[in-house]
């Protein structure tokens, strides 16, 4: 870290939180074709990096990260039927379809809070602080700041310097931690702040950028130097 931490601010989906696949996959479910957590993540890597082209070469968020992902995934495995599209991208979208945290993922939290103050910043539907309750973490945090609460969606400044004023702390002292690179990445550092990939798929293993796949991993990067 360029200059000492006193916050960690953490995305939310693919970082804290990950989709209940066994609810949000019900339409392929339905027709008998389960995808591998391999092919997802294959899906994902694609994705990401096309993505991350749109979104900086137009300059805003379009929600179209789940209808890529879909998109891709249908192609991949035969299935051509935009309906099943449809109903997957909309479960997904559900922050209350997001509520597996990995194991060990509240122990991390607690001993990190002992060292920094914790926050979230997610682009969700309201109801995120909700979600977090349900799956054991809310508490580990100070504050959670919700795109559908403060008006904003990452990448836009605005919702990082709300997050940055709920704490009371400098945006050049503080880390965050997210999935996507022109979203999480890009939009923490263009606040000003310092921030890490959180990549469990590989979407940026060869991009030179700062980055971990696991917040074990986060923790071991951030533990001082005897």
């Amino acid at each position: 870290m360029s200059r000492p931490l006193k916050a960690i601010f953490f995305d939310v989906g693919n970082t804290l939180l990950f989709p209940d696949r066994s609810i949000i996959l019900t339409p392929l479910y339905q027709l008998n074709i389960v995808p591998t957590l391999a092919q997802w993540h294959a899906i994902e890597r694609t994705t990401k990096k096309e993505f991350d082209t749109m979104l900086e070469k137009h300059g805003h968020a379009d929600h179209s990260y789940w209808y890529l992902f879909y998109s891709h995934l249908l192609n991949h495995l035969r299935v051509k039927d935009h309906a099943v599209r449809d109903s997957l991208v909309a479960a997904t979208r559900i922050s209350g379809n997001w509520g597996r945290p990995h194991p060990g993922t509240r122990e991390v939290l607690q001993r990190l809070g002992r060292r920094y103050r914790l926050g979230v910043i997610s682009n969700a539907d309201g109801n995120i602080a909700a979600v977090l309750q349900r799956a054991g973490i809310a508490e580990c945090f100070e504050t959670i700041t919700d795109s559908g609460l403060v008006g904003y969606e990452k990448p836009h400044p605005a919702i990082f310097e709300a997050a940055l004023r709920s704490l009371g702390v400098p945006a050049g002292e503080s880390l965050y931690v997210g999935d996507v690179h022109s979203v999480d990445y890009l939009g923490a550092i263009r606040a000003g702040m310092q921030a890490i990939l959180f990549d469990i798929a590989g979407a940026y293993r060869r991009d030179g950028l700062p980055q971990v796949a696991s917040l074990e991993e986060l923790e071991d990067r951030l533990r001082p130097v005897d």
